[in-house]
């Protein structure tokens, strides 16, 4: 068994946020190879999230961000159980990276789900005409459809777009992250991106 130093628990625990304990027992567990630790801890924030997507969330906060210049503004709301939680430094760290998320990748909904229907089938339409038109073979086309929508999901829907502070993991991977931190069900309830000289209200709940 490889030795545990406490600076590779450190490393570990920057990396991913999570409590020394977890972080040593990751690395117990995978014999000090910092990424594999780093993936097994992103599956047990996955676990975590899942085990409490049925717990209510009665508390949370509303972050906001003004660009500068003042023409781009945007508004969000995070759900989670407790009150402590929504005050602790990682929620509103991450809210406030959220906000920059909204501001530069501009998505059109929360998760795949809350798409609009009618701009989803739009975009199967497009994809399916362009894959007819390079000669793709009609048993294909719905096989490599459902890849091509699911590059549209990763460019419009929040939480499937990389991270803007690390594109290597999108949103939801950070948030499940986040939930295995705090060990609470944590939301993106709703946003509102608003920009001078863009008509109507762009507001996005689920």
């Amino acid at each position: 068994m490889a030795k545990i130093s406490m600076d590779l628990i450190k490393q570990l625990r920057n990396i991913t946020g999570l409590g020394m304990m977890d972080c040593k027992k990751a690395l117990v567990e995978t014999d000090g190879d910092i990424e594999r630790a780093v993936t097994l801890l992103r599956k047990k924030g996955l676990a975590v999230a899942k085990k409490r997507a049925d717990r209510a969330t009665g508390a949370g906060l509303i972050e906001t961000y003004i660009h500068p210049g003042a023409t781009l503004g945007v508004l969000i709301e995070i759900d989670c159980e407790t009150d402590f939680v929504a005050s602790t430094d990682s929620i509103k760290t991450f809210a406030q990276q959220l906000c920059l998320q909204i501001a530069a990748m501009k998505p059109m909904a929360i998760a795949p789900e809350n798409l609009d229907h009618k701009y989803l089938e739009k975009e199967k339409d497009i994809i399916r005409e362009q894959l007819k038109a390079s000669g793709k073979p009609e048993a294909m086309i719905d096989k490599i459809l459902e890849g091509k929508i699911d590059k549209v999901y990763s460019e419009v829907c929040l939480l499937k777009q990389p991270f803007i502070k690390d594109d290597k993991h999108t949103v939801e991977e950070m948030l499940n992250e986040i939930i295995a931190q705090v060990g609470e069900k944590i939301v993106i309830k709703r946003f509102a991106r608003f920009q001078v000289g863009v008509q109507g209200e762009d507001f996005f709940t689920i």
